[in-house]
């Protein structure tokens, strides 16, 4: 979507391991943006929002959120630039303070350089990320919901109409049950009172990503994840008739792109990008070519979208 695309090559190593040209800068907020000629864009590998390639050793990144901030950088006049970044650095590289959230609560680490001007990869807006950046207007549904195993003895509940009263369902079902879980993400138990339904909350030895627990329960590490609704989408279509949904055990979420709360003027510019790209299509052009089976499961929240911005 933009013809002049900066973007840095990703060198193989550990977590590939930043061996990148990052310019540290001190841009702010759009002004700043504008006048330095480039938009940082920090992503984090998810699902299909933010994925890496790896060609003859190089490493390029593709997915939604990818195009979505390319043309957020053609919209403000800017080149685009890609800072890969994992959720123990992201909002340390955004705001210049490192924060993880762990055993319930924000736990702040040193100052760090600034590298990046947007955190954007399908991030799930959750209370303890909203003390930390400001985001933008929302732009793909989600939840959380319980997989299993086929062959599983859970089995998936019979929708009441209420959402609480799925919830709750899902986690009458728990108890005694082995549930994958990953904490600093929109999976982590604590966001959900897991541990209050007597489940054997299983958590991630080493270094995991979303995309890696279906397989995890498939390799029988439990007989159950909590997964988000594009990974399991992914999922289901990946492998089909060795899941299942049991249900929710979250109400419905929503995910969006998070900047500095010192930078007002991009994040609005940010929205107004937004509503021009879901006001034209391009929007559901980008979500169609990345999720197309969405429209199905949420046809409501883009309709809504789509008559709200004609």
């Amino acid at each position: 979507m933009i013809k002049k695309t900066r973007f840095l090559s990703i060198v193989s190593g550990l977590c590939l391991a930043m061996l990148f040209g990052i310019k540290s800068s001190h841009a702010h907020d759009l002004k700043e943006v504008q006048e330095a000629g480039v938009i940082r864009h920090i992503g984090i590998p998810y699902a299909n929002f933010v994925s890496y390639i790896n060609r003859d050793g190089l490493y390029s990144a593709r997915g939604l959120d990818i195009e979505l901030i390319q043309g957020f950088a053609e919209y403000i006049g800017v080149e685009y630039e890609f800072v890969p970044s994992t959720w123990n650095t992201a909002f340390g590289q955004l705001t210049g303070k490192e924060a993880i959230f762990k055993d319930n609560k924000i736990q702040y680490g040193d100052t760090v350089p600034i590298t990046g001007d947007v955190i954007s990869n399908g991030a799930t807006i959750l209370p303890w990320r909203e003390e930390l950046v400001d985001f933008s207007d929302d732009y793909f549904p989600s939840a959380v919901w319980l997989i299993s195993r086929s062959d599983s003895k859970l089995k998936p509940i019979t929708p009441s109409g209420s959402i609480d009263k799925d919830i709750l369902q899902v986690k009458q079902l728990l108890n005694g049950q082995d549930v994958l879980a990953m904490e600093q993400t929109c999976l982590d138990p604590n966001l959900y009172d897991l541990y209050d339904t007597g489940a054997n909350v299983i958590l991630p030895v080493k270094a995991r990503k979303l995309n890696e627990m279906v397989p995890a329960i498939l390799n029988e590490d439990a007989e159950n994840t909590l997964l988000d609704v594009p990974d399991t989408l992914i999922a289901l279509e990946k492998w089909p008739g060795e899941i299942k949904v049991i249900g929710p055990v979250s109400e419905e979420q929503f995910m969006a792109a998070g900047f500095r709360k010192a930078s007002p003027n991009l994040r609005k510019a940010f929205n107004d990008y937004l509503k021009e790209i879901r006001r034209d299509g391009t929007y559901n052009q980008l979500v169609e070519k990345y999720y197309p089976s969405v429209f199905y499961f949420y046809s409501d929240y883009f309709e809504s979208h789509e008559n709200n911005n004609i």
